[in-house]
């Protein structure tokens, strides 16, 4: 169990197992709020940048990047996109999101944005090499439990150790689809457009990545996907232009198919023995709607709250895992529950559900009040629908 330093008593010190995306954030706000960090993760810098994909920020991550300083050193690597278009092939209807449904923001905000990894860790990672406050222990082993610090942070992935050391369970639904991601070159789409298709065999996202680059984000059973992952590019992008609109054609792959599968995941409780389980280490939902990091990094802006309170005196350190426990299970629950209940409806041709689709589909597109929640359900997390 984490141990109070008992060497400099006023000093907060925290352990952050895990250097990804989550993980390296989380420590940067730890740092911020006044802690002593140590990052650990048996990867090198290197290795951590080197990932071939992306990934859709919404208006929560912008919120907690502009505290922390982040945001600026993002914006060049940044690929907005102003409308978002929510198309059901069964019903054969369509849904356009766009910055009119954004009106709480008060300007010209776009729908959200989308980022590449290798941006991502490189800014995240430099921020790291200049802040004083951080111990980077990066290509080593981290040790679960360590002694001589107020808090541990497990954002060591869904298979994490850290997490299995502290007791921390987990409950796992795996889904019968998998998801492929690539980038192509695309041409029918405007550069600063994002697609949320729902089809039959799981749904289909279309990210944009600035100019006519996207990134697919292909839901379907994972036994076909492996097949497509096999295929030469040519085989690859004829199967591919059966799944797009027809407006939609991929010319170019920039990269090599990759698929995997898919779980709904918790962890619970989310914190003991001195240990928050934080990120993919505490939740995994279907990547429906890009929800995923948005969530992951909401567990981070928690986390920091919380820890500014400790250093200001405001919370025992002791009291902090219990705090964040009870704080993040109404978000991550409920995001938890809408993409899967979005996955299990929309993923399939069963006549009885078509009426409901087309009902929930036409009252989306005509009534600019429900896209505005729908919206914002998405962009700040669903438990700001009861916050003013």
């Amino acid at each position: 169990m984490p141990q109070r330093s008992a060497t400099s008593p006023q000093t907060l010190r925290a352990r952050v197992n895990g250097a990804g995306p989550t993980g390296t954030l989380s420590a940067l706000a730890l740092a911020d709020a006044g802690w002593q960090v140590e990052l650990c993760d048996p990867l090198t810098a290197a290795a951590l940048r080197e990932r071939n994909r992306a990934y859709a920020l919404t208006h929560s991550s912008q919120s907690l990047l502009q505290r922390l300083g982040l945001w600026d050193a993002l914006l060049p690597a940044l690929a907005p996109f102003r409308r978002l278009e929510l198309c059901d092939r069964a019903t054969h209807l369509q849904v356009p999101f766009t910055a009119a449904d954004l009106p709480w923001l008060g300007g010209d905000q776009p729908v959200g944005w989308i980022l590449q990894h290798q941006d991502l860790m490189g800014v995240l990672l430099g921020a790291v090499q200049h802040q004083t406050s951080i111990h980077s222990r990066l290509g080593l082993t981290p040790v679960p439990s360590p002694l001589g610090v107020d808090l541990v942070v497990a954002a060591d992935g869904h298979r994490s150790l850290t997490r299995q050391a502290a007791g921390i369970s987990q409950w796992a639904l795996p889904y019968r689809q998998g998801c492929l991601t690539v980038q192509v070159r695309l041409r029918g789409s405007a550069p600063d457009q994002a697609w949320e298709l729902f089809r039959p065999e799981g749904p289909f996202a279309v990210l944009p990545l600035g100019g006519d680059a996207f990134q697919l984000v292909w839901s379907a059973p994972l036994s076909r996907l492996r097949q497509l992952e096999q295929l030469d590019a040519v085989a690859f992008l004829d199967a591919l232009s059966g799944a797009l609109p027809e407006e939609l054609q991929a010319e170019v792959l920039l990269d090599q198919p990759r698929a995997f599968p898919v779980a709904l995941e918790l962890a619970w409780p989310l914190a003991r023995r001195g240990t928050v389980a934080i990120g993919e280490v505490a939740h995994r939902c279907h990547p429906v709607g890009g929800q995923g990091l948005n969530l992951c990094w909401r567990d981070v802006d928690q986390l920091h709250r919380l820890a500014r309170r400790c250093a200001t005196g405001r919370l025992r350190p002791s009291a902090l895992p219990g705090a964040y426990g009870r704080s993040r299970v109404l978000d991550i629950a409920l995001v938890l529950l809408a993409t899967d209940a979005l996955v299990r409806l929309f993923s399939n041709r069963f006549a009885p559900l078509l009426p409901v689709r087309r009902l929930a589909l036409l009252a989306l597109g005509r009534f600019g009040w429900m896209r505005q929640l729908s919206l914002r359900a998405m962009s700040e997390g669903p438990c700001r629908l009861w916050r003013t």
